[in-house]
């Protein structure tokens, strides 16, 4: 059997590694969802699961992914089945690589339709729209939204052509290009949005209720929940960890790289956290339904 052809192109430094592999982490997981379980599972007590999670098995996780990518040097399913085979497993290692992709393209499918939705909303921000608007006439601007098939269409492809033409250009010039100057946008976006909402929230009610630990709340299925979303909120077994890996240079820390990825998304998901809370502190989880989307 002929030996696949190896990815030739590299990111230009580990700064840039670490940009994507963030990128790729943040999202709902960590500015949607980490508030709203933290909120139902115990507050302090459910963040300190999680950030044991993170060090226990996620990194663990993350560096394995990195190292299987960075030796195959190829896609996710090819590289899975090129390690295997070096180390004298089966070729059937594969599999997990191939489902790997596979969960990637099912989080794409969902991820480009609320896209489309936020990108509508800045539409319907920079026209007004919002504004002088209750929550409830707001709430029926989304419904509006959603109720178009039209306008769904219309931002959802909006979307995807922004996507593919990212990935279009290539590594160098489409995905980390992109990623230097939208990801720390994104950041400085939420850190504003964070001081803005201590300043008129109750910051220290929302650091008491996220790290004030309240282990009557923390059942075995909030430590099985604190679990998988250390999984989803750094996008491992979705085959992006292998597919940025396989771009890695050799002389790159692993180890390192994964520490800093780990620590730039969970700083965003705690960021997200506080900001929400300073607005929103909940006593019971009924109180959290409005998240629940």
């Amino acid at each position: 059997m002929t030996r696949p052809k190896l990815i030739a192109s590299r990111w230009s430094s580990r700064m840039a590694f670490i940009l994507a592999s963030t990128a790729a982490a943040v999202g709902l997981g960590n500015i949607w969802k980490f508030p709203y379980i933290t909120g139902e599972n115990g507050g302090g007590a459910f963040v300190l699961v999680y950030l044991l999670c993170i060090a226990v098995i996620g990194i663990p996780v993350m560096i394995a992914e990195i190292v299987i990518g960075r030796r195959g040097r190829h896609s996710p399913g090819i590289a899975a089945r090129e390690v295997a085979l070096e180390s004298g497993s089966s070729s059937v290692w594969q599999i997990t690589g191939w489902l790997g992709m596979a969960t990637g393209f099912l989080v794409l499918s969902f991820y480009a339709v609320i896209a489309g939705w936020a990108a509508a909303y800045i539409y319907e921000s920079a026209s007004g729209a919002f504004q002088g608007q209750s929550v409830a006439e707001i709430s029926g601007i989304f419904d509006q939204l959603v109720s178009s098939s039209l306008r769904l269409t219309l931002w959802h492809a909006l979307i995807l052509v922004a996507v593919a033409v990212v990935v279009g250009k290539g590594l160098k010039d489409g995905l980390e290009r992109t990623v230097k100057w939208m990801l720390p946008i994104m950041v400085a976006l939420l850190i504003l949005i964070a001081i803005y909402a201590a300043s008129i929230g109750d910051f220290a009610g929302a650091m008491s209720f996220m790290f004030a630990p309240n282990f009557d709340d923390l059942s075995i299925n909030a430590i099985l929940l604190a679990l998988g979303h250390a999984f989803f909120s750094l996008g491992l077994a979705s085959g992006v960890v292998i597919m940025y890996g396989a771009y890695l240079p050799r002389e790159t820390s692993i180890v390192q790289t994964t520490m800093w990825v780990a620590l730039a998304d969970t700083f965003v998901a705690l960021l997200a956290g506080l900001a929400i809370n300073c607005l929103w502190q909940p006593t019971t989880a009924r109180s959290w339904a409005w998240l629940n989307l």
